[in-house]
């Protein structure tokens, strides 16, 4: 899958073992790395598992259209599908094997 960022920073940081961790913490960036390594190697977003550990998730309300992927506690690496327009079905739904490019939003704890 071809992966963007939100920010410069967030992509410097994404693409050094130590920035991440020096971010994030070794436990966190640890995880980050893992997910970010799926998500890369996924052909297209249905290819990412739904089921614990990624658990690709798609959000609600003020975040829709956004998804996330399970690290660590409460914290979820976030992203969008980079794409325009956005695949939908026609029950309004994004067309998961069609998501070939996301955009990392961050690391985000929004519960």
């Amino acid at each position: 899958m071809n992966i963007t960022f939100k920010t410069k920073k967030l992509e410097r940081t994404f693409n050094s073992e130590r920035e991440l961790i020096k971010e994030y913490g070794k436990v966190r960036g640890c995880a980050i790395k893992r997910r970010m390594m799926v998500l890369k190697a996924a052909p297209t977003l249905a290819d990412v598992s739904h089921l614990p550990p990624e658990r690709r998730h798609e959000l609600s309300g003020s975040r829709k259209n956004e998804f996330a992927v399970d690290l660590i506690s409460n914290y979820r690496l976030v992203f969008i599908p980079n794409h325009n327009p956005l695949p939908y079905d026609d029950d309004k739904g994004i067309i998961l094997t069609k998501v070939d490019s996301i955009k990392i939003l961050g690391v985000i704890d929004y519960h």
